[in-house]
């Protein structure tokens, strides 16, 4: 049992904190803070328990972070705010000594780019520390992982390979909206592809290879490759993959509004500088410095709010071929279905909050019980699958399992 601080009050913490409060039975004090503290109370009273404390704090700023650590006494961070924040959350981490969990791995404001590099570069202090930063505990990354490692440890001798499938078929009834923060979700896309096969990376144009898959209760849908996090240290911790590849779908309609948004130069991430007419008097202008990215998120619509509306679900897994435990060679397709109706009534947030928020909480749960704690900075996969599996089941994500079907890949 112990002491847990939610940074962030997005659709994922939303979850993750709606979770917490249902898990008592571990997390003893529970507090939520994030830049805006009003934020963090409409949390609460959704929950309905005053006895979760808030707080406003500032995550890119580690003296911050680490007053509010000193005030609240945390045994655990959950990093549930941006990607940008991970570093001097857990730079904050270590200065107060606390362990740390997070949903995705650090990319820098300036560059669309991110890989793993930056926080493994944190291995060292963490195990001196003697303290657990545990990455990547999400759904994709984290359940993936998970669900992969499960593969290895019950029914492959030698996973030869992987490939991660994402099918979200709701309808929002929007033109057009990311499931999650926009500025992140769009830079995750327009990025090349990547895949691994036989020892080295192999890059692609954005969006460039796309195929139908089907997915179960769903049916096919056009699936595109992209780089995702995931397989960076998959390929590491499992060394007989011999290909692992990331596929997510995406309607027309949507691609045809990123294709417009990438034309007209809305999807950049550098500064550029415009004149502004001033307030009092429209006829002059002053020169303003904006993010064409960070514009276009303050104009679409917050992925907070997109769940009262959304029908459908979503469909994510590990399709996986290998050498069973028997010496043949045998497939197994996992893969969690998540209503977003259903994640609504629940927490009131949508499908893809929840299939983040949920994972967060359990792997905080493990933290808590002792079942996923030593020091260091680790993948969701170096830990026990099995009472993670278990809990997901308890949680909210019920998984299923096809052996030997038709991977389609």
């Amino acid at each position: 049992m112990g002491r847990v601080l939610i940074i962030g009050a997005g659709g994922v913490a939303t979850v993750a904190a709606h979770k917490v409060a249902q898990n008592s039975d571990v997390f003893t004090d529970i507090m939520i803070a994030s830049r805006t503290k009003s934020k963090c109370d409409a949390i609460v009273k959704a929950i309905g328990n005053p006895n979760i404390k808030t707080a406003k704090v500032d995550a890119d700023n580690v003296p911050e972070l680490v007053a509010l650590f000193r005030e609240f006494q945390p045994d655990l961070v959950m990093n549930l705010a941006l990607p940008y924040q991970d570093l001097t959350i857990m730079d904050a981490c270590l200065e107060y000594g606390c362990s740390y969990l997070d949903t995705a791995n650090y990319e820098p404001k300036d560059e669309a780019h991110f890989e793993y590099s930056w926080q493994w570069a944190y291995r060292e202090r963490f195990e001196k520390a003697g303290l657990t930063a545990i990455l990547g505990c999400g759904f994709d990354p984290g359940v993936t992982s998970i669900y992969t490692a499960y593969a290895a440890k019950h029914h492959f001798k030698e996973i030869h390979y992987l490939d991660i499938v994402d099918c979200n078929a709701g309808d929002h009834h929007k033109a057009f909206a990311t499931n999650f923060n926009p500025e992140i979700n769009i830079r995750e896309i327009t990025q090349k592809g990547l895949y691994w096969e036989n020892g080295k990376w192999v890059e692609t144009e954005p969006l460039e290879i796309h195929k139908d898959l089907t997915y179960p209760n769903i049916g096919p849908r056009d699936s595109y490759l992209l780089h995702h996090e995931e397989i960076e240290s998959l390929v590491i911790n499992y060394p007989t993959i011999k290909r692992a590849r990331f596929w997510m779908t995406f309607g027309q309609q949507y691609l045809k509004h990123l294709e417009v948004i990438q034309n007209i130069g809305m999807s950049r991430i550098d500064e550029i500088e415009y004149d502004a007419p001033l307030a009092d008097d429209p006829t002059k202008t002053v020169k303003v410095k904006i993010v064409p990215l960070q514009f276009l998120k303050a104009v679409l619509p917050n992925p907070q709010d997109l769940g009262e509306n959304y029908e459908g679900e979503t469909s994510i897994g590990c399709r996986i071929r290998g050498i069973g435990n028997d010496g043949k060679e045998h497939t197994y397709y996992v893969y969690n279905n998540c209503s977003h109706r259903a994640a609504y009534e629940e927490t009131g947030m949508q499908g893809v909050s929840y299939t983040t928020g949920v994972p967060a909480c359990i792997g905080a749960r493990m933290f808590m019980l002792g079942l996923w704690k030593k020091p260091g900075v680790h993948n969701v996969e170096e830990f026990d699958p099995d009472p993670f599996m278990e809990e997901l089941n308890k949680q909210g994500l019920p998984w299923h399992e096809i052996h030997d079907g038709d991977l389609e890949l």
